[in-house]
């Protein structure tokens, strides 16, 4: 192993793009957006063309099963953002702690403290370049379960805030480090569909919030505060399942090949990736790629959280930041939020006050985007990400623009009509929202940044997020009931400009390793580059077949 470790670091060159052989096929480049794409005869592409490893296989089935149990993280934002919704529509939680039921800065508050605490959790991701990822979890799940006690205990408003910050805190921990394990130890040909299922846990948690306050609501309403409650103490149920498994999972084999445990990270890729074949080519290539980018590096410690340099040291990371900001902005601020926290106050607004109602409502909007964003999480792989998400776009800024219209109609000319078709358009919205964004939220910000960038980077995401966060769920109820459906026609002229930054910039990452990307970065035009690349290599295989050597 030793002397194919030191092959692989001498040896190692980008998986890149042929531009002769693109020319000899009459497929034209421009050489200048394309700078440095170089021909490799064995890539991720070409070797799934030939010698694709079973995805049914047993290394395959383990993966499935393991990101599996690790998809139960993802609950906890959906769980909490449906349940503070949920159970801000209870008379007996907005009494108890004496808050409107239709909202003000105080609901926001409650709210809000969550992003807070996101943001003050990104400073501390970096860690899991220096202890890993599988700690990270672990102790995020412990303080989840912690910041839950507090708050289902919680005698005041100030102990209910403060065991949100807590629960919040840790749940970052744990939600960001796992993405982040997940896009480095699946395989590119199913990463979309893999990492991108993660996210879609989100309406699982959703969907058992609003079902354990609907069921708490109907038979506990008249126990006093423990409709609301009991609902809350539920939400350590996933952490703590995850805080008994997450110590029997392997490490990343990126962090593993980083702190120079080479021979436990092919194990890893033998397994999980080969189905137990350790001369499959599919091994030596990934060792290959991995090996190459930690030339040169130096261990992760504790200074390091003092040393953002590698986020803008370069071009390429400038760039790689810039999509990793922009898309963290555009998941939490295309009007998702409002529907998601704000729902039964917006079915309020058009007429709908009955409390079960809402509540079954609420369950409804969690089940309609679990399956579209299940969904959505298979066509990233087949469609791909930037006509996924440049298509969602579109249909979201449709749907705003019909429910504030239906919602107008219902205000200013009380057609209740108009505040049906509202609704029906909600829902649309919810389902377009899940099938696009859902899946990608923490995976593309994961993907497009290098290696040695993406604690950090992912650190910047949940920092990024949690400030559109904020400032979504502390100004959403000030602005609902101060301009009322105008808020959505902002966000329709937001969602366009939106549509618009993608098109322009964001880059292809389907099928690609996350070393292969790289190159890609590298080009005068990333975008273009990503772009054009897989339209050659889509073309050459279907002409030639993939025996001459293609590029990414």
């Amino acid at each position: 192993m030793a002397d194919q470790v030191r092959d692989t670091r001498n040896s190692l060159s980008k998986a890149r793009l042929s531009h002769d052989t693109m020319e000899k096929k009459g497929q034209h480049i421009d050489v200048d957006d394309v700078d440095g794409l170089d021909p490799s005869p064995e890539t991720y592409a070409a070797i799934m063309e030939t010698t694709k490893p079973d995805p049914r296989g047993p290394g395959y089935i383990r993966l499935y099963l393991l990101a599996g149990s690790l998809f139960l993280c993802s609950t906890f934002n959906g769980f909490d953002t449906s349940l503070m919704g949920s159970i801000n529509a209870l008379p007996n939680y907005t009494e108890y702690f004496g808050l409107p039921a239709s909202g003000n800065a105080s609901t926001g508050i409650v709210f809000a403290i969550f992003q807070v605490g996101q943001m003050c959790a990104a400073l501390f991701i970096w860690m899991t370049d220096w202890y890993g990822r599988t700690w990270h979890i672990f102790f995020g799940c412990l303080g989840v379960c912690i910041g839950t006690i507090v708050t289902a205990l919680s005698t005041n408003l100030p102990m209910f805030i403060g065991g949100r910050f807590l629960l919040s805190f840790f749940a970052t921990w744990a939600q960001t480090a796992s993405p982040l394990y997940l896009v480095e130890i699946s395989p590119a040909a199913y990463r979309g569909t893999i990492a991108g299922a993660y996210n879609t846990f989100y309406n699982i948690g959703s969907l058992l919030a609003t079902s354990s306050v609907y069921g708490c609501h109907l038979h506990l309403a008249d126990r006093g505060d423990l409709d609301w409650r009991i609902p809350l103490w539920l939400q350590m149920v996933c952490p703590g399942i995850l805080c008994c498994l997450i110590k029997f999972f392997p490490e990343s084999p990126r962090f593993l090949i980083a702190q120079d445990q080479h021979e436990k990270a092919e194990e890893i890729i033998v397994k999980y990736h080969a189905n137990g074949d350790p001369n499959h080519p599919i091994v030596a290539l990934q060792m290959k790629e991995m090996l190459g980018t930690v030339q040169g590096s130096q261990k992760a410690s504790w200074k390091d959280i003092f040393d953002l340099r590698v986020l803008v040291e370069t071009r390429a990371s400038r760039y790689r930041l810039m999509l990793n900001v922009a898309f963290s902005w555009f998941g939490q601020f295309s009007g998702n939020n409002i529907i998601s926290y704000y729902l039964p106050l917006m079915l309020n607004g058009i007429g709908i006050t009955d409390t079960n109602t809402k509540l079954i409502l609420n369950i409804v909007y969690a089940v309609i985007g679990w399956v579209f964003s299940m969904v959505g999480a298979r066509l990233h792989d087949v469609v791909g990400r930037r006509k996924m998400l440049i298509g969602s776009t579109l249909g979201m800024t449709i749907c705003l623009t019909l429910v504030a219209a239906g919602a107008a109609g219902k205000v200013e000319y009380g057609n209740s009509s108009a505040a049906t078709m509202s609704i029906v358009f909600i829902f649309i919205f919810g389902a377009v929202f899940a099938t696009g964004y859902t899946p990608m939220q923490p995976i593309y910000p994961a993907e497009v940044v290098s290696n040695k960038m993406r604690a950090k980077a992912m650190g910047t995401f949940k920092l990024t997020a949690g400030a559109a966060g904020f400032l979504n769920t502390f100004v959403g109820p000030i602005a609902l009931s101060s301009i009322g459906y105008w808020f959505y026609v902002f966000f329709v002229f937001w969602d366009s400009f939106e549509m618009a930054f993608m098109y322009f910039f964001f880059v292809e990452t389907k099928g690609m390793t996350l070393e292969e990307l790289d190159a890609i970065f590298e080009a005068k035009n990333p975008r273009k580059a990503s772009v054009e690349v897989k339209k050659v290599q889509k073309r050459i295989i279907k002409e030639e077949g993939v025996h001459e050597g293609l590029g990414v």
